[in-house]
């Protein structure tokens, strides 16, 4: 099993010791102990023995790091799944090719041409126009492979629920710079919090009752820090971003960045300059430096990517 790959998120927080020159995660060695099963313990270098086998395709585009990471993942996955089949094999006095044809194959059921059928039915884009009898063969493999994975996973989740299992392979990480942009707390906070957000996605309003919070609850211990990413098909998105970086030049990005999210259908720029406005600022000077920006489209102010 390996866990999947996710996608950008559309407000993507990164928790990171504050200070994150270093915050690199330390490289570990061949002999620590990545994963637990029960009194058994699996070390990185019999990860790595299995791991370093996968071919580098079955990772798409990851980096090398995370690709390493996802096969280091999976191993330990697999050979969690070892040690808990064996463990449970020994305790029945049955061979482990038994017990997995008990537990596994025996409870399988073979597909029917009935389920091929609404299989090929429901994925016609899978099939690409070919015809039922020449592709009932392979989908039925499919779905016997996928019931198989099913089967076998229940009944390790069965052996994980009665068998104290911990994985401590560490997770590559990534230094994030704040780029000077906007922070709330101290400096020397234990933690410090990236959020690379958008004022007009849906997602990112609704994170921000969330981080409000956390904010609120942990006070002190947090510093958080506001950058910009502003998405293409978000056309709103960019002018709120400048308008928060004017904001921020009157020493008032915070406020302006709550009204925006707490506003999230005024983002026109006539909504922008009112919000201004309400807030108390300088709206000659506010104004103009939005205009400056919208006439040049530069992008300024900080607001790309960071």
């Amino acid at each position: 099993m390996r866990t999947s790959i996710k996608s950008l998120a559309l407000a993507a927080i990164l928790l990171l010791p504050a200070c994150s020159t270093e915050a690199q995660s330390p490289q570990q060695a061949a002999t620590d102990v990545v994963a637990t099963v029960g009194e058994s313990k699996i070390t990185l270098a019999q990860t790595d023995e299995r791991a370093m086998k996968q071919v580098a395709g079955n990772f798409g585009s990851l980096t090398l790091g995370q690709a390493i990471y996802e096969a280091r993942r999976g191993a330990v996955e697999e050979l969690i799944g070892d040690l808990l089949v064996d463990a449970e094999a020994k305790a029945r006095g049955v061979s482990r090719v038994d017990l997995l044809k008990k537990e596994i194959q025996d409870k399988v059921l073979p597909p029917s041409d009935i389920d091929v059928a609404a299989w090929y039915r429901a994925h016609p884009e899978r099939v690409q126009g070919a015809p039922l009898e020449k592709v009932a063969e392979p989908i039925q493999a499919l779905l016997l492979q996928e019931r198989t994975r099913d089967a076998q996973t229940q009944f390790l989740d069965s052996l994980k629920a009665k068998t104290s299992v911990t994985v401590s392979l560490e997770a590559p990480r990534l230094t994030v710079a704040d780029a000077g942009r906007p922070s709330r707390g101290p400096e020397n906070a234990p933690i410090q919090i990236i959020e690379f957000s958008d004022f007009q996605c849906p997602f990112c309003y609704q994170a921000h009752p969330t981080v409000t919070k956390v904010l609120s609850t942990y006070g002190d211990k947090i510093r958080f820090v506001y950058r910009h990413y502003p998405l293409p098909n978000h056309p709103n998105a960019r002018p709120a971003a400048e308008a928060a970086a004017c904001a921020a030049e009157q020493d008032r990005f915070w406020q302006y960045h709550d009204r925006l999210f707490d506003n999230q259908s005024k983002l026109s720029a006539s909504d922008l300059k009112q919000h201004a406005a309400t807030l108390g600022l300088d709206t000659t000077r506010f104004a103009t430096c939005v205009d400056a920006a919208a006439n040049t489209g530069s992008g300024g102010r900080g607001h790309e990517g960071g």
